[in-house]
């Protein structure tokens, strides 16, 4: 699980339960995405929430879920200017 904390103390992660998240403070969970399947039955992810594309479609949720997570990564996680 990558975890940023920001020199202010905001920490900024990935959801996961990897570690009790409530142990550094007060928490606030947002959604940053959806993953859902198409009337064709491809998954399409949908990463409006954070300001993000729309991705796919990829045959198996799994691929879907994969690149969710690597856009969140590559260009949600370590924004700088919300972690002030």
């Amino acid at each position: 699980m990558d975890l940023i904390i920001s020199p202010g103390g905001v920490a900024r992660c990935i959801y996961a339960e990897a570690i009790d998240l409530a142990e550094l403070g007060r928490v606030q969970i947002r959604r940053a995405s959806y993953v859902e399947p198409g009337a064709d039955g491809r998954w399409r992810v949908d990463l409006s929430p954070v300001g993000g594309p729309a991705l796919g479609p990829f045959e198996k949720r799994s691929d879907g879920l994969a690149a969710e997570l690597r856009w969140l990564r590559d260009h949600w996680l370590n924004l700088r200017e919300e972690c002030k």
